[in-house]
């Protein structure tokens, strides 16, 4: 799998978003999606989309956890051991980000504190939102759920973080925090088990932000010409193209892997755990 998704997947996906930074003797790169305009300046669907597609067609073929369903087909909670190891996770792909996004400059001017501000500005209210949505559902805060509109925020905001102002990234975040809640809910009630909401923070939030970028560009507020329907349509099919591209290749892929070498534990080896199957040790022996 990490050899077909990082040696051929991302790569040709990759190219035709971002490979106009390549120009080859006679002028052509082959970066249509970029050459008609796409904007995904640090990588919602070049990046995170593609990851999240291919997530979705793994958990489709590996098929739910035991225990998750119920016979008559509900999803039963399944919650991690320690969401204090899961909170530090996430802010350390909250530092990190800074440079993912910031970094995408390939320059170290001044553009970079405003990208770095909009990251900033659409974690924190991807976290907010996320947590109000999930207080109202559930009647408490959930943890869980906070983190991971912290990542939503933060995936939304990665296409456009160079192309809209600190309100937009603010608005922004606060859509993904919603997206990313009721995404989680959908997947598991039509059977597809994601532990960690991978789907839901990567593909979808990755195709909202990269939507996003259409809709809330800054020129749409400083009156600079900015054609904003043609603008979506070009961001539309980037993200169209992304599924179709990687989904079906993915599950392929898993498809050869599970009638091959084996795609799943066995029935013993995931009620023991994976630790002991894997490494032969024990986390608390």
């Amino acid at each position: 799998y990490s050899a077909v998704i990082s040696g051929f997947i991302y790569p040709v996906f990759g190219h035709w978003g971002w490979g106009n930074l390549y120009i080859s003797d006679n002028g052509d790169s082959g970066a249509w999606l970029a050459n008609m305009g796409f904007i995904d300046f640090a990588g919602s669907t070049v990046v995170h989309s593609v990851g999240g597609w291919a997530a979705l067609a793994g958990a489709i073929v590996l098929g739910p956890r035991l225990g998750k369903y119920d016979k008559s087909g509900k999803p039963r909670p399944i919650p991690g051991h320690n969401l204090t190891l899961a909170a530090l996770g996430v802010f350390i792909l909250f530092l990190g980000w800074f440079g993912f996004n910031g970094g995408s400059t390939t320059t170290a001017d001044g553009s970079v504190s405003r990208i770095i501000v909009n990251t900033f500005l659409a974690a924190c209210a991807g976290a907010v939102a996320c947590m109000v949505v999930s207080w109202f559902r559930f009647n408490k805060r959930d943890v869980g759920m906070t983190l991971n509109g912290t990542l939503a925020g933060l995936v939304g905001i990665t296409a456009p973080c160079a192309t809209v102002t600190p309100l937009g990234s603010i608005l922004i975040g606060l859509i993904a925090g919603v997206i990313v809640f009721y995404s989680v809910l959908l997947l598991d009630k039509v059977g597809v088990d994601d532990p960690v909401g991978a789907v839901s923070v990567h593909g979808v939030c990755g195709a909202w932000g990269t939507v996003a970028a259409a809709l809330f560009h800054e020129n749409l507020f400083t009156g600079a010409e900015f054609d904003l329907f043609g603008q979506l349509w070009i961001q539309f099919v980037g993200v169209a193209v992304a599924f179709l591209w990687t989904f079906p290749l993915a599950f392929i892929l898993f498809q050869v892997i599970k009638r091959t070498v084996g795609l799943r534990a066995s029935e013993e080896e995931e009620i023991e755990g994976l630790d002991l199957g894997e490494h032969g040790a024990n986390a608390y022996p």
